[in-house]
C-alpha cells in the first residue's frame, strides 16, 4: 500500500500515484480535495515504502514505524500536537513508539514529518501499513508460471533466428572472372 503513496520535496502533504506520463507522474493529493497534479522529473519524489528510520542496530522500514504508531494510538490520530510540541516532548513520544531509535541521526523535523504523515494517512482511511505475508505470496509467481514464461521468451528469441535464410556467399571478383 505504501508503494503508491509518495512524498514530493517542496510540496506539502502526501500524494497517491495515479499514472505515468511521458516526462511526469500524475499524482493525487491524499486528502479530501483529491486534486490531481503532475510531478515532473526535476521534482524529488520518493515512495513511503522506500523510507526507513535509523535505529541503533539497523534501519527500520517506515511501514513498521507507522504500524507501531498505529498500535500506540489504537488506530486514531496521534495524541501529540507535533506543531506545538517541544523537542523533548517529540523525542519522548518517539521513544515510546520506537525505543531504540538513533537519537543522533533522527531529528525533530523527521519526527514531525512522521507524525504528520501518520495523521494524513489515518484521516483518509489508509491504515494498512504492513503488507501481510499471504498477500506477498499471492502476488509472487508460482514456479510453473515462471517456467512457462521463460519458455515463451526462449521460443520468441529462437524463432527469428530460424526464420532467416542463410546469406548467399558473395562471389569475389576473382571467382567472377573464372566463371566467365
Amino acid at each position: 500500500m505504501l508503494k503508491t503513496i509518495l512524498s514530493i520535496a517542496g510540496k506539502p502533504g502526501l500524494y497517491k500515484l495515479i499514472s505515468q506520463g511521458k516526462n511526469m507522474l500524475i499524482v493525487e493529493t491524499v486528502d479530501a480535495a483529491k486534486k490531481r497534479v503532475p510531478a515532473y522529473a526535476h521534482d524529488k519524489v520518493i515512495s513511503l515504502a522506500d523510507i526507513a528510520m535509523y535505529t541503533d542496530a539497523e534501519e527500520v522500514p517506515l511501514s513498521e514505524v507507522l504500524e507501531a504508531v498505529k498500535k500506540k494510538e489504537n488506530g486514531a490520530v496521534a495524541s501529540i500536537d507535533y506543531k506545538k510540541a517541544s523537542a523533548d516532548q517529540l523525542h519522548a513520544y518517539f521513544a515510546e513508539v520506537l525505543p531504540n531509535y538513533d537519537r543522533d541521526r533522527v531529528h525533530n523535523g523527521d519526527i514531525k514529518k512522521l507524525i504528520s504523515w501518520y495523521n494524513i494517512l489515518v484521516n483518509n482511511g489508509l491504515t494498512e501499513f504492513v503488507v501481510e505475508t499471504a498477500e506477498v505470496e499471492a502476488e509472487a509467481e508460482t514456479p510453473e508460471v515462471a517456467e512457462e514464461a521463460k519458455e515463451v521468451v526462449e521460443a520468441k528469441e529462437e524463432a527469428p533466428k530460424a526464420a532467416k535464410a542463410p546469406k548467399a556467399a558473395k562471389a569475389t571478383a576473382k571467382e567472377k572472372k573464372e566463371a566467365k
